[in-house]
């Protein structure tokens, strides 16, 4: 970010601050703290108290809600996390979207290094990737919708096109096309 920022067209693009730069398009609230290194892109809206903590790279038409805290993230285009949601360490693909309360939690709870589990949808044999990370939120893939207050547990990965249910506490691999339901149950979606 910080290499990248000042390459960024000053036509398109102003410095606000120590390693921030945001498109001149974006819409940004008064009350909205954006600290460095981070760059904001064109269309996106940052509302009312969005807290970005740093090491943020948001894309284009992107909305980052009210009381939404993001850091150490890569939000690709179209991506919305409009209601309440922490995103940390995590990546979120194009079109993705966090229901309102869902969180990314991005350390275990006996702070050992984050894996990602789960198993192979093409094998069916169980996987455990080491990631060496002590902090690492979720991955989601393009056009993945999270419902309402779930939480993605460290290491999730969910691949594009693929659903989780409200209140959902999701851990591991989600392949593709897939829903995931109350009490970690996967299905295919149905073409």
């Amino acid at each position: 970010i910080e290499q990248l920022g000042p390459m960024l067209p000053s036509e398109e693009f102003e410095q606000r601050g120590s390693n921030v730069w945001i498109s001149k398009s974006a819409v940004i609230a008064p009350t909205a703290y954006i600290g460095g290194p981070c760059i904001i892109d064109a269309g996106t809206e940052v509302r009312h108290c969005a807290f970005i903590r740093g090491s943020a790279i948001i894309g284009k038409n992107c909305v980052i809600g009210n009381s939404t805290e993001l850091k150490n993230v890569i939000i690709f285009d179209n991506v919305q996390v409009p209601h309440y949601n922490y995103v940390g360490d995590s990546i979120l693909g194009f079109k993705s979207h966090m229901g309102a309360g869902s969180i990314t939690s991005n350390v275990k709870s006996d702070k050992t290094l984050v894996h990602v589990k789960g198993i192979d949808p093409e094998t069916n044999e169980k996987f455990d990737l080491e990631t060496g990370l002590k902090k690492f939120g979720a991955m989601l893939g393009n056009h993945v919708e999270v419902g309402c207050n779930s939480v993605l547990n460290p290491g999730t990965v969910i691949g594009s096109n693929s659903n989780v249910y409200p209140l959902s506490p999701v851990r591991g691999f989600v392949p593709a096309e897939s829903i995931y339901k109350t009490g970690g149950v996967i299905v295919k979606k149905h073409a």
